[in-house]
Order: structure tokens, then sequence, then C-alpha cells
């Protein structure tokens, strides 16, 4: 039996809640590709209010528009899933929530929705702090289900970092 999400995780998510609260930061998240799926492994931790803000799905691009203030210069010049644009969510969903630290997710799943230049699992994962900001590319493989599961795990994985 292959092992779920969560319990791929969860070790994950506690080093995260563990730092988080030794510092008494929050954390906000702007979901997009992975349609909720952090915000799922995050709350299934106890506790997690205490060191969890929230987060937005913003499947459309008007919703990272107007709720995090996306440029839309940028949605039209770069695309939905861009370094500019998940940087642009990371830093609107941080200041949307007034968090600490913030990680936005943005990428094509498939099977549809690829071009030549952002094929299936094109992914991009941007972190903010009030100090910094980072973005990194991703070239995932799999089905449409795998795409977002490696996201999420690569979108904790960069909280963890930055947070050590």
């Amino acid at each position: 039996m292959e092992p779920t999400l969560h319990s791929a995780t969860s070790a994950i998510v506690s080093e995260i809640a563990e730092l988080l609260m030794s510092r008494g930061w929050t954390l906000s998240i702007a979901e997009s590709c992975t349609g909720g799926g952090i915000g799922h492994v995050l709350t299934a931790l106890p506790g997690s209010s205490s060191w969890f803000d929230g987060g937005v799905i913003c499947y459309a691009n008007g919703v990272k528009a107007h709720l995090l203030h996306v440029p839309e210069v940028l949605l039209n010049k770069y695309g939905a899933v861009s370094e500019q644009v998940a940087i642009a969510m990371a830093r609107g969903v941080r200041k949307l929530l007034a968090t600490d630290i913030s990680l936005a997710v943005t990428g094509v799943a498939g099977p549809g929705g690829a071009t030549p230049e952002k094929p299936v699992g094109t992914v991009w994962i941007a972190w903010s702090t009030g100090q910094e900001t980072a973005a990194r590319h991703f070239h995932l493989a799999g089905d449409r289900d795998q795409i977002r599961a490696q996201t999420v795990v690569k979108a904790l994985q960069g909280v963890l970092t930055l947070l050590t």
C-alpha cells in the first residue's frame, strides 16, 4: 500500500509547527494547482490554529488579482504559472492575512492546460517573510494527483528550509 500524502507530510508539518511556535510566527498559504491540499495537511495536525492563520485557493487569475493583488500585468506578461506570479501570490497572501511567513504554489497539474513552454508538471513555489522572498521552479512527473502531492511536499519542505 502506498503511503498517504498525510503520512508523507506529517513529520514535516510537525517540524514546521514547532519552529513557528518557538518563534511566535504564523503561516499563510496561497494555493492554485494544489487546490487546498496544503491547507488540508497543515490542519490535519491538532493545534494548527495556533500557527496557521489560513489561506486562499486562487485557481482563477481574477482571484489572484483581486484578493492577492497580483498585478494583472504580471499575469498577462508571464502567465499564472511563473516565478513573478508565484512571488506576488506569496507576498500578497502574507500581507492579506498579516502573517510572518507565507507560501504560494502555481503550476500545471494536467492533463490539460499545458503549453510547449510550460508542460504538465511545471510548478513554481514561492515563500515569503518580511525580510526575503524566494521562488523555485520544478518539473514534476506523474499524473495530476501525483504532481499535486509532490507540490505539497516540496512547498512544505521549502518552509522547513526557510525556518532552519
